[in-house]
């Protein structure tokens, strides 16, 4: 069995283990250098993907930072917590560097006799290859454009700021805050003990000072030093077609989503479970790899990938109107609501496993 990836970002290299793990050849085609990779950006994996990723694809324990709570805060009521998600001696979710996380693969993959890096490979060519299936991790790549267009798109009118921030050390920086400001959601993310990052997503284009942002709404840290800022815009989509013959969108391609919840990544292990369950059922039945797995991908998975992204915009849209409206009695119902025992067990089972039917 040999199949071929698109790109060679943290989806493609994180795909190609997944696969290799499970004797397929994989051939990955990219221009991009893995040295280019930005060290500022982190990305939070929940608990049972980590497990997945441990036990199926590669052992990242030791690059995690674990965050055991989760608190939720609002500015219509200040300084009171609105949320709080915690389970009893369990991490909720943790946080890894993307630059880490796609080194650690890509000098895994390079020591893996079943992989092999290449150059770009032009579309003439590569439908004309005999590859079993063709992966499409590659959001700017030709077939992108000429085959994978379709999709539904929500532009939030806003974007995200990204950095890192040196602060002095705290033995306990395992609690995470997310604070929905009037500008937009401000997500305070630990990463080390003297070292935590944020993600601030702010509406409209705004000329903004981000470090003063910071430190009015910071109230654990003495901060040392803000690192590079980086920004990029935020739309939500979801691809109408999942594939084309033996070609495959992957990662972003099929779905975008709002980093409020930082589920992004979780939506893309979540599909990478599903391929590895399909491949894991050929195997069993002795059969190659042929283009029903993208059929049988795009019916077990779409669905649920939209109703999952459609409900992180529910939540932002929810916050978004308090927000507008100034209604203290609907946050202090959300407050209400939110910290029912039961609900609170549904969005942290619903943020570690996704949607299950």
């Amino acid at each position: 069995m040999k199949v071929s990836i698109l790109g060679n970002g943290l989806t493609g290299l994180t795909l190609a283990q997944s696969l290799a793990n499970q004797g397929v050849k994989v051939d990955i085609f990219s221009e991009k250098n893995i040295s280019n990779t930005n060290k500022i950006q982190t990305i939070g994996i929940s608990e049972k993907n980590i497990d997945f990723f441990n036990e199926n694809i590669l052992n990242i324990k030791k690059y995690l930072w674990n965050i055991e709570k989760i608190e939720i805060y609002s500015d219509n009521l200040k300084d009171e917590k609105l949320i709080n998600f915690e389970r009893e001696n369990k991490r909720l979710f943790s946080l890894v560097r993307n630059y880490d996380l796609i080194n650690n693969l890509y000098l895994n993959l390079k020591k893996n006799n079943l992989v092999k890096f290449k150059k770009k490979i032009s579309y003439q060519k590569l439908i004309r290859s005999k590859y079993d299936l063709i992966f499409n991790c590659d959001y700017n790549h030709f077939i992108s454009k000429k085959l994978f267009n379709n999709r539904i798109i929500k532009d939030y009118n806003s974007f995200a700021y990204l950095t890192i921030f040196e602060h002095k050390k705290l033995l306990n920086n395992h609690i995470a805050a997310q604070i929905f400001t009037k500008k937009g959601p401000l997500a305070f993310l630990p990463i080390s003990p003297t070292q935590t990052s944020i993600v601030y997503s702010i509406r409209g284009k705004q000329n903004i000072n981000l470090s003063e942002l910071i430190e009015n709404y910071n109230n654990r840290y003495k901060i040392l030093k803000i690192n590079k800022i980086l920004k990029f815009k935020l739309i939500s989509s979801n691809l109408r077609s999942y594939y084309h013959k033996n070609i495959i969108a992957f990662g972003d391609m099929l779905h975008k989503i709002h980093p409020l919840a930082g589920q992004g990544f979780n939506m893309t292990i979540r599909d990478i479970k599903e391929i590895h369950r399909l491949i894991e059922l050929k195997k069993e039945h002795g059969l190659d790899l042929d283009t029903s797995i993208c059929s049988d991908f795009e019916n077990n998975t779409k669905s649920k990938n939209y109703i999952f992204t459609s409900g992180i915009d529910l939540i932002y849209e929810l916050f978004n109107f308090e927000n507008k409206i100034k209604n203290y009695s609907l946050i202090k119902s959300i407050k209400f609501i939110g910290n029912n025992k039961y609900i609170k067990n549904f969005f942290i089972n619903y943020a570690d496993n996704g949607l299950s039917f």
